[in-house]
């Protein structure tokens, strides 16, 4: 979280370039991600981590069915849109929003699903790689399980640069779509090498 938070900080300032308006709109972008960044994003995404892990408890107590299954999604799923910081910028009242907040509840039980196998994993491990290694025990399962993440990560992306006006945003609008764009493909990357040297 904290390394997303620092890169989507420096995106802003390699993207901010709004010409003859650059020195009254870019005080206002910065100022309002780092606003964002310092309480909205670190809370709202902290909440999310703990809804997900909460729900995957129960997953495992009581998941077994399609039926329960269903339920604790539904018992989750809105605490884990409260913390979304994707739909939370976005206006409620778009035609759009619906598409996104369908496109989080699929991220949310994708989630769980990779939590519920994490829960699982009853070997002693030390470290996350470990644990991934247990989890997904070859490097073509992990990279199919997070190239599934990323899929809904883009889906949502490509909903808000189809329509900008989505974002409730007061200014930049085009500037954090950019950024969301560039973050989104390093990023992408990053987690790419990540498994590759998990599985050396």
């Amino acid at each position: 979280m904290e390394q997303s938070l620092k890169k989507g900080r420096k995106l802003i300032d390699t993207e901010l370039d709004t010409g003859i308006l650059n020195f009254i709109v870019r005080p206002v972008v910065k100022a309002f991600y780092d606003f964002w960044a310092t309480h909205d994003a670190k809370k709202g995404t902290l909440k999310q981590i703990d809804v997900t892990l909460d729900a995957g408890r129960q997953l495992l107590l009581n998941g077994k069915s399609e039926e329960s299954f269903s339920n604790i999604i539904e018992q989750y799923f809105p605490k884990y849109l409260k913390g979304d910081q994707v739909t939370y910028q976005c206006s409620k009242n778009h035609e759009n929003y619906e598409k996104l907040k369908e496109n989080a509840k699929e991220t949310f039980i994708n989630y769980l699903e990779e939590v519920r196998t994490f829960l699982s994993v009853e070997e002693d491990v030390n470290e996350y790689n470990e644990l991934a290694r247990v989890a997904f025990k070859t490097k073509e399962l992990a990279t199919m399980n997070l190239m599934k993440q990323l899929e809904f990560t883009e889906k949502g992306i490509k909903i808000i640069e189809k329509d900008p006006s989505i974002l409730s945003l007061p200014a930049g609008k085009k500037i954090i779509i950019k950024s969301l764009r560039k973050g989104f493909e390093e990023t992408k990357k990053e987690f790419l090498e990540a498994i590759e040297d998990t599985y050396d």
